[in-house]
């Protein structure tokens, strides 16, 4: 077992050797001091794991110790001992970076706890992770192995990804290759599940069925329209569940999660289909058919998300919602910075809808920059990279702004992302659209196994550009890849961020309702 040095200065040094001599034991090594002066001595000599300082000693008193050697060394742990339970006392210590207060008069526990809490946290917080996760393993197993329904598929997810989280700050990460077999198995039963009940989700208006993208802004959004309060509803797109989870700490400073949920995402899972499904509040076949000058069908020109802000007005005009409202979508930094500038224009609208589109662009980089690579070769790193980009971003600048105001905000996204890493073959013409996730085409060609098909769209409420146009999805973490160039073309898009397809991850997502603090 490994020994730990300890440096503790103290102007009574001589009354605490019984607490010096308990910490021996339990395998500490202690250099004890009696002034501020020896104790900067010894700190400059030698090095330390821990510091404990006595605040009141004669001569240096223990902040102006705790000062000199943050500049020195400013990652060393120190814990201030003092009798004083003064306030301005302890927000000076805290202030300065102490990992630990202790009020005299001391006990061998206390003193210990403070130890562990400070150079044991990682191996304890490892060990008690690894046995609770080890505990709910079978748990989790045996959940989606049942007969389950959506609202429980979204507590496995939600399980699943606070596990995920949870085994990436352990020490060393030895779960985590079990984790990932969970995860792989619950998404091979997801798959199976979205198969079974999609269509009749979409058929029958009667269904016990999740909230889809279609019916977001009716059932989450224009319930919270008011006469003298303006809504914020931002769409981060591409935005999965566990990257919500990792900013959420960092919005906790400025807003109360009122409300967290998931709903679940249509088919595809792409902007084009269910972005503009939460705009207009249709399926894709509806937009096609009712709003032709709007929808861009996949063998068109054009970008298939330019009329968000359209789909939008037609929708509060459908539901009769006679209210001012602004649409902004959100591309560049300058962009955002500039919303952020003029957020005080939007005030006097009951819903603004704004579109962030960096996720997207993150993970699509991802694919098309060698350096983005290198910055993303796995989960966690994604996750990091989106946590980066989060806290520099206007859209943080804009939260922070909105909570000032005291305004209410949505946060949600259009659909998730997963990591592809197995190949799928499949033929198809030069009309056949290019995502790696979903493909439509009447002349594709492809082994069925492995593979969701719809051959007659309409079943699935998608567009038809022919009488033999078949819609076909990738499962799990597979990737469609053309037999021309098959190797490169696998070596290329492998391990790269993609959806359009089915997964746990591309499907179920964040919907969060904040109120301002």
């Amino acid at each position: 077992m490994q020994r730990y040095s300890i440096l503790w200065a103290d102007d009574e040094i001589d009354m605490l050797k019984p607490h010096i001599m308990f910490l021996n034991k339990k395998g500490y090594d202690i250099t004890a001091v009696n002034s501020g002066a020896d104790a900067l001595d010894k700190f400059q000599e030698e090095n330390f794991d821990v510091i404990f300082l006595d605040e009141n000693m004669p001569g240096i008193t223990g902040l102006e110790v705790l000062s000199q050697m943050k500049s020195e060394k400013p990652n060393v742990p120190v814990v201030m001992i003092t009798k004083s339970e003064e306030e301005h006392i302890m927000e000076e210590a805290i202030g300065s970076k102490i990992d630990d207060y202790l009020i005299k008069p001391l006990n061998p526990s206390q003193i210990l706890l403070s130890v562990k809490k400070i150079l044991d946290n990682k191996r304890l917080i490892t060990e008690k992770t690894n046995l609770s996760y080890q505990q709910d393993f079978r748990n989790l197993s045996m959940a989606y192995s049942d007969d389950i329904d959506y609202e429980e598929w979204v507590e496995i997810y939600k399980k699943l990804v606070y596990w995920e989280l949870e085994i990436e700050n352990t020490e060393h990460k030895s779960m985590s290759e079990v984790f990932e077999m969970q995860k792989s198995e619950a998404n091979t039963n997801f798959v199976r599940f979205i198969m079974e009940n999609y269509e009749y989700w979409l058929n029958n208006e009667d269904a016990d069925r999740p909230m889809l993208s279609h019916e977001l802004m009716k059932e989450k959004v224009f319930p919270l329209l008011e006469d003298d309060s303006p809504l914020f509803f931002i769409v981060i797109d591409n935005l999965r569940y566990d990257q919500w989870k990792i900013i959420e700490s960092d919005i906790a400073d400025y807003f109360k999660v009122a409300e967290e949920s998931a709903y679940y995402s249509i088919l595809p899972t792409t902007t084009a289909y269910a972005r503009n499904s939460i705009f207009s509040g249709l399926l894709p076949n509806e937009m096609a058919r009712f709003h032709k000058d709007l929808w861009v069908n996949e063998n068109e020109e054009g970008g298939k998300n330019l009329n968000e802000a359209e789909f939008l007005e037609r929708q509060l005009k459908r539901y009769r919602l006679d209210v001012k409202y602004s649409y902004n979508k959100i591309i560049t930094q300058n962009q955002g910075r500039s919303l952020v500038d003029t957020v005080n224009n939007l005030m006097g609208n009951q819903l603004n809808a704004i579109v962030f589109n960096f996720v997207d662009m993150l993970s699509h980089s991802r694919t098309d920059m060698e350096m983005m690579r290198e910055l993303m070769p796995d989960e966690a790193a994604y996750r990091s990279l989106t946590k980066s980009w989060f806290l520099y971003s206007p859209l943080f600048d804009l939260l922070k702004k909105l909570s000032e105001a005291k305004v209410r905000v949505i946060l949600t996204t259009d659909h998730g992302t997963i990591r592809v890493r197995k190949p799928f073959k499949i033929v198809g013409d030069r009309n056949v659209n290019t995502n790696l996730r979903y493909k439509q085409g009447k002349n594709l060609s492809f082994d069925d196994d492995d593979v969701y098909v719809a051959r007659k769209p309409e079943e699935l409420f998608l567009p038809k550009q022919n009488v033999s146009t078949t819609y076909v999805f990738a499962l799990e973490d597979y990737f469609f890849a053309y037999p021309n160039n098959y190797n490169y073309y696998v070596s290329y898009y492998k391990d790269t961020f993609q959806h359009g397809g089915v997964s746990l991850e591309e499907v179920i997502i964040p919907y969060v309702l904040l109120d301002p603090k």
